[in-house]
């Protein structure tokens, strides 16, 4: 396939992987974060790690929204599938997200929540006008690719003037958690979570551009290349990663010039804000409470505030104990660390929604990862033998 077959060439992988090889200097470590869930799946799903050499490492980060979003939100969110007037709308990958006491909303809809699986945003418009004795919520949620959907099926609630439909909020941005991560005290002191550089997000980045985060290569010294989710284009951003090393720069690069500019879409970004503004403060999961770092819809948008329509509440829920998702998402552990990998935790039974969602980094390695990992202590052992 045009296009789409040039950027998976094997023989081109290997060929940059020799360059990294080469250049990486044998003398000293190279630890890279990946921030988006889409470049965890890559690596994993074509055995990118494998091709890399012993120095150079990558770091699972937290870009996976379903996977940021704290129990309490999906706790409320329940909470509100199960009012007999509502009806809530949202993404797939959404309804199996473990809540508190094993609870989800697949588990709410088998108890006769009426919660619908939607591929758009403008499913949910659709609905709210076929069935106009429903309360059709939609739960929203996403990082900055996702918003500029959002706001579309705002404008037309509003045009149409559609008055049984509403949004449950919870769009982050990816900018805050990059922040986050940086300013850890962790950062560059423990092995476990050295950061040196990160592969930039890519459907993010074509919404909000690469301006965003010069900031934190400037302040935090840290280089960023913006990746495509294909295999070429991770494994020549983890290449270009090593040059900056190397030349002791700290720069914006970007590797995926095919879809993103420095700029972004502004016709996206005037449509979101138009809609959104900052939220005070918003909790990710494995952050914490960051200010700043979410959106919210604007006072005068107000009425369509599900939050505020139904006078929602966030419970203080906590996390699974013995689930290390929190602690993944910020790279400080892999997923195999955790106890209740593979064992009680898997994709038929997750406990944490790192295994829940495809770009989860969990999931990424149930499905790929652990197969490489067993036929590596095979061939350890047949070598010692």
């Amino acid at each position: 396939m045009k296009y789409i077959d040039e950027y998976r060439d094997g023989r081109l992988a290997k060929d940059i992987a020799r360059q990294i090889a080469t250049r990486a200097r044998p003398d000293r470590a190279y630890h890279f974060m990946e921030f988006c869930g889409g470049h965890t799946h890559a690596i994993s799903r074509y055995g990118l790690e494998d091709l890399l050499p012993a120095n150079v490492r990558m770091i699972h980060g937290p870009g996976c929204p379903v996977c940021v979003l704290p129990i309490g939100r999906v706790d409320a969110a329940i909470a509100l599938a199960m009012r007999p007037e509502i009806t809530l709308c949202t993404y797939g990958d959404l309804m199996r997200v473990p809540g508190s006491n094993g609870s989800s909303l697949l588990k709410a809809k088998a108890a006769g929540a009426d919660i619908r699986m939607v591929y758009s945003t403008l499913d949910a418009i659709r609905i709210a006008e076929e069935e106009t004795d429903r309360e059709v919520v939609f739960f929203a949620i996403g990082f900055e690719t996702t918003t500029p959907p959002t706001a579309l099926a705002l404008r037309f609630a509003i045009e149409k003037k559609i008055e049984n439909f509403s949004i449950f909020c919870n769009h982050v941005l990816t900018p805050s958690a990059i922040q986050k991560i940086l300013e850890s005290p962790q950062v560059g002191l423990s092995d476990a979570v050295r950061i040196e550089g990160f592969i930039g997000p890519a459907h993010v980045s074509t919404v909000i551009g690469t301006e965003p985060y010069r900031r934190f290569a400037d302040e935090f010294g840290k280089p960023i290349v913006v990746a495509g989710f294909e295999p070429l284009d991770v494994i020549q951003a983890i290449l270009m990663l090593v040059d900056q090393v190397n030349d002791g720069r700290h720069e914006v690069e970007n590797q995926y010039i095919r879809a993103v500019t420095t700029g972004g879409n502004e016709k996206a970004q005037a449509e979101v804000s138009k809609y959104f503004e900052l939220r005070d403060s918003f909790e990710w999961r494995g952050l914490g409470e960051l200010p700043l770092s979410a959106l919210v819809l604007r006072p005068q948008y107000a009425k369509y505030d599900a939050e505020k329509r139904f006078q929602m509440a966030t419970p203080d829920a906590k996390d699974n104990p013995a689930c290390e998702c929190g602690t993944i998402l910020r790279g400080v552990k892999r997923p195999a660390d955790c106890k209740l990998f593979g064992t009680v935790c898997t994709p038929d039974t997750p406990m944490g929604s790192c295994m829940v969602s495809s770009e989860g980094a969990c999931a990424a390695h149930w499905t790929y990862g652990r197969f490489r990992e067993k036929a590596k202590e095979a061939n350890a052992g047949r070598a010692v033998a």
